[in-house]
This record gives structure tokens, sequence and C-alpha cells, in this order.
């Protein structure tokens, strides 16, 4: 089955010369979350707006749903909802006429029941006949996205949808955005918030000075690349780490009663911890605790922009 999304070789030049994309190419599946991870500048919003035909490529090709975005700009168009970062409503406007609008500008015939499953499926129905204004930030943010789905696209791009919104509005956003991949909505994320990407994507990709650096699994990315780390804490404090412990390549921890160990996680195995612990309490040592820490896709995307730089 032929993509939903299809970039190749996709570049952006602007005028002044700057590259923003840099022969981009990728693939998104129907009905998958895409995370897309970079650091300010690395060309998300700009990837975003070639594909949404706000902005024009300077080579290469995109197509949505089989459609290419140029000789076929309205097919295309038709097919994508776009949530943008900046709120930009009309803040007089009641919620449900605002949902309604958005579909007539698309030349679709009104149909309340849509509109009335979509307020519902964002617990917006019963601010229906609200007007704008008088709204939260994370309810704005939720009027955002019905509005951007009121043409019925087959696909969704989030850009940053839970800034500036609090912890528990964030967790509800997820599982709003969750309901929305059931539906069978394709989802390109772009976010600040890694454990958001962590929580929600079934891919990751990440963007760094207009080139994509990896586009993988989550879950496979955080087994192929995840790190553990073995916090041990001492009873006693430890001047200098003694020399037959010095092939285990343990670094001190946060004081002098404290060792940490690194590894990387294979099928469930710890690799070299038996041997470890025996030769620390060869070497005099007397454990007090001993702790585990997984990193995080954000310690993953830290490195890999690093390593880029």
């Amino acid at each position: 089955m032929a993509p939903m999304i299809e970039l190749r070789d996709v570049r952006k030049t602007y005028s002044g010369g700057t590259d923003a994309l840099k022969g981009v190419s990728l693939q998104i599946e129907e009905g998958e979350i895409l995370a897309l991870l970079g650091p300010n500048g690395a060309g998300k919003t700009t990837l975003i707006s070639v594909i949404c035909g706000i902005s024009t490529m300077t080579s290469g090709s995109i197509k949505v749903g089989g459609h290419d975005v140029v000789t076929d700009y309205r097919a295309a168009r038709q097919l994508v909802g776009i949530v943008p970062q900046e709120v930009s409503l009309e803040p007089f406007e009641r919620v449900g006429n605002t949902l309604r609008l958005s579909r007539g500008l698309f030349g679709l015939p009104r149909s309340d029941a849509f509109i009335e499953e979509i307020l519902k499926t964002l617990s917006l129905w019963d601010r229906r006949d609200d007007q704008v204004f008088g709204l939260s930030g994370g309810m704005k943010r939720r009027v955002l996205i019905g509005k951007a789905l009121a043409h019925e696209p087959k696909v969704l791009f989030l850009d940053e949808p839970t800034a500036g919104v609090d912890v528990e509005l964030r967790k509800d956003m997820w599982r709003t955005v969750r309901s929305l991949k059931e539906r069978g909505t394709t989802i390109i994320l772009t976010t600040h918030y890694i454990e958001e990407a962590e929580a929600i994507s079934d891919r990751v990709g990440v963007i760094s000075k207009g080139e994509i650096l990896l586009v993988e699994e989550t879950d496979a990315l955080m087994r192929r690349m995840g790190k553990k780390e073995m916090i041990i804490e001492l009873q006693e404090p430890v001047g200098e780490i003694p020399e037959s412990l010095a092939g285990y390549g343990l670094r001190r921890g946060h004081d002098e009663h404290s060792l940490v160990f690194s590894y990387v996680s294979m099928a469930g195995k710890r690799p070299g911890i038996t041997a470890l612990l025996s030769a620390i309490s060869a070497a005099g040592l007397v454990l007090r605790d001993v702790q585990t820490r997984q990193s995080s896709l954000e310690d993953i995307f830290v490195d890999l922009v690093k390593d880029a730089a």
C-alpha cells in the first residue's frame, strides 16, 4: 500500500541563500503518529509548510494520498488539516460555528452530526455555544484541532499542540490524539516536550539543520540507543576508584559515596553487572544501595543532535 505522505529529495532554499531543507526523503504511513523532533531552526515548520502547500519547495517531490502537492494541489490540500502553534481564532464567534465555517470553506455540505462528533471527541460539546474569547488556553487549542478536522482530513499536522498548556491538559490532549488515531487519522506531531513523543508516537523522526538524522519506531529506537545507568551507593566514601575496577568504566556520582556504571540493555540482560558487584566487594567496598536509571528519548535526542553539530 502506498504511503499517505511521500517526500523525495525535498529541498528548500530561501532567497538569502539559507538551506532550510537539504534533500529530505520521508515516508509516513496511513494511520500512524509520527513525532518530528528537532531544535529551533532545524526545519520542522518549513517541512510542514512545504507539505501543506503554504511554502513552495525549491526542488524534489511531495505526494499526499497519492496527489502531487504542486500539480494536484487542491486534492492534496483537501486531505490535510493543520493546527498551528499560534492561536488564531475569531474571538467573538461561537465554538460550534467556528467548526462549521471551516468546513464550509472547503466546499463541504453542512453536517451537524459530524461537527457534534468532533466536539464530543474533543470534550467541547458543552462549550459549543460559548464565544471563543471566554475559553481557556487549553480549550482554544482544542477548538483549533476541531477546526482542522472539520473538513474530514486524512492527515493532521500538530505544530507544538501543547505549548503553554499545563501538565493535566497536556495528558488530556494526548488522549485526544490517540482517539484521532483510532479513527484512522494520520498524525504528524512537532513538539519540544520529548516525553510527549515518547508517550504517543509510533515512530520518531529527528531533524537537524534541514536534514533527517533518522526515522525509527519509538520502541525500537529506545531499545537500540537507550542506555541504562546503575548508581552504586557505598557505605563509606571512596577517594579514588580502585585500579581493580578500571575496566568497568565507572565514574563518580553526585558525591564520594556513589559510583555510576553505564551499559546498554540487550534483550533484558545486564552485561557485566554480576562481575562488577563481585569486583566491588573484592576491592573492599561495601554496598549501601543500588539503583538503575533508563535513559529517556530526550537523552537519545540530545546525543543525536550533538553528534550532528
